[in-house]
């Protein structure tokens, strides 16, 4: 059997979809993270530089105080700047410049009337002096007196900054200090360590994808175990079975493909086994008929009148046996339409059709009170089989009783004769297609009266056993459930014979 290629395995498929998961997890965590990192790093900057507002009071205020760039952030970012106690602008933006010594990563520089004039002159920092693009921003920034803070892509990268404007009495010339930071330097933990993250997460989705591709394919080995053993399994040969190794839901699976392959190769045994005995009985009466019309005289009436009979003969036990075949298919592939049977009215009508059948005294020897749970027609037909299986396999003359009970397990039908009685050993077998005790052939019918009576009650979730009669005999007994008690579902004809083979 040829299989489709298929452009991705599951195993692909299912390691995919791991990995992706894997990814977007990952991607989520890492960003937000990042997100936040990179949020708490500018806002520690934009704290430090409105610390400048407050540092430039303080270097108005005295001209010996110590400034501390990291000074308590004011409430608002505007404050009036005093310049008393400087002779000049020039000489206030110089002590600016000087004492406000820029840190690592930072820049600061002293502007006049928009040129560069004042930066500071240790090497702590970085210079912006000669970045006329950020000069003439701040400067236009802040052409309303107000400070302003922002952020300027240049050829120093991206600087985050403060610009300040400083007015000093008497002079009419626009002052403004500048404090810049570099945003990439200041990022770059941050930066590295999402970096890291990265190649740690790229590790992590390796080891995913290899651990993931053997634990893939460790949990699909038992599909491909399934799958080869689904290709050899054919209508000729049912016996192969899938692994049931484990307590998973594959396993459960197996059991219960298994479980099924079990009656579906039932169901063609007996299909096949019914196909041999039908034409094994068939074959008889073909023979039979054959061979008379061969050897008949044709001008010989009496020859003719003899072969006509056995030939009516033959063909009638034909038409019976196709019937019985036919009745048991029907029993088998039916449903049963449950409903409460009085046993009473039941055990009844049984007696008043049983004792019509010749040859044997019949006497109803009990009859139950009650109600069981099944369909009467098919009730009656199993019982009537029953009674005219005892009254072919006893000695004419021999009484046969019938009657019913009821008690605690359920109800009973049953029909006791006073024959030669089954033997123990062949008891399983009588109620088997075409099967008879101690294979005996000689009374007539199809074989079929036990096999119809066992799938009838195997129908109604009950069962038909036979014992000894006292004194001698058999007696058949039909067991049926209690009303109340929960039946099963419908049994089919393989479960019917594989039910009945594993109780022999």
């Amino acid at each position: 059997m040829t299989r489709s290629s298929r452009p991705i395995s599951a195993r692909a498929r299912i390691l995919g979809a791991i990995l992706a998961v894997a990814c977007v997890g990952l991607a989520i965590v890492g960003g937000v993270t990042f997100l936040v990192q990179r949020e708490r790093a500018v806002l520690d900057i934009n704290a430090r530089l409105q610390a400048q507002v407050s540092s430039l009071n303080a270097v108005a205020g005295s001209d010996d105080s110590a400034t501390d760039a990291a000074s308590p952030t004011p409430t608002t970012a505007v404050e009036p700047l005093r310049a008393e106690g400087f002779v000049s602008l020039e000489a206030y933006l110089r002590a600016v410049v000087s004492r406000l010594v820029p840190g690592r990563n930072e820049a600061s520089l002293a502007v006049i009337d928009g040129t560069a004039r004042y930066k500071p002159s240790t090497l702590s920092g970085f210079d912006i002096s000669d970045d006329k693009e950020l000069i003439d921003r701040a400067v236009a920034e802040t052409a309303g007196g107000e400070t302003k803070i922002g952020t300027a892509v240049t050829d120093e990268g991206s600087l985050r900054y403060i610009a300040i404007p400083i007015t000093f009495p008497g002079d009419s010339r626009s002052a403004l200090y500048i404090r810049a930071v570099d945003l990439g330097a200041e990022l770059a933990p941050v930066t590295a360590a999402v970096a890291t993250y990265w190649i740690a997460a790229i590790i992590m989705l390796l080891a995913i994808a290899v651990v993931g591709w053997f634990v893939a394919g460790r949990l699909l080995s038992p599909i491909r175990s399934i799958r080869d053993a689904a290709d050899s399994i054919t209508l000729t040969d049912l016996s192969p079975r899938f692994p049931e190794q484990g307590n998973d839901d594959i396993s459960d699976l197996s059991r219960t493909v298994n479980s099924m392959l079990d009656r579906l190769e039932g169901s063609v045994d007996v299909q096949r086994q019914l196909l041999d005995d039908v034409r094994h009985e068939l074959k008889t009466p073909i023979t039979i008929v054959r061979g008379h019309l061969e050897l008949m005289n044709p001008s010989d009436v009496e020859d003719v009148e003899s072969t006509r009979e056995i030939g009516i003969a033959e063909l009638d036990r034909m038409t019976r046996l196709v019937d019985d075949i036919d009745l048991l298919a029907t029993i088998e592939g039916d449903q049963v339409e449950m409903g409460e049977v009085d046993l009473a009215a039941l055990t009844s009508r049984v007696g008043e059709l049983v004792a019509v059948i010749p040859g044997h005294e019949w006497l109803v020897a009990q009859q139950a009170e009650g109600v069981a749970q099944g369909e009467h027609d098919r009730l009656l037909q199993a019982w009537l089989q029953l009674a005219d299986n005892a009254a072919k396999y006893t000695p004419q003359g021999s009484p046969i009783e019938i009657g019913s009970a009821l008690d605690a397990e359920g109800a009973h039908l049953w029909v006791r004769d006073h024959g030669p009685g089954i033997p123990p050993a062949s008891r399983h077998r009588i109620f088997r297609r075409f099967d008879r005790a101690q294979g005996r052939r000689t009374v007539g019918g199809s074989g079929l009266g036990l096999a119809i009576v066992d799938a009838i009650m195997k129908g109604h979730g009950g069962r038909c056993v036979v014992t000894d009669t006292p004194g001698g005999g058999a007696t058949f007994t039909m067991h049926l459930p209690l009303p109340t008690s929960e039946l099963p579902q419908p049994v089919r004809a393989g479960d019917v014979v594989l039910q009945r083979e594993a109780s022999g």
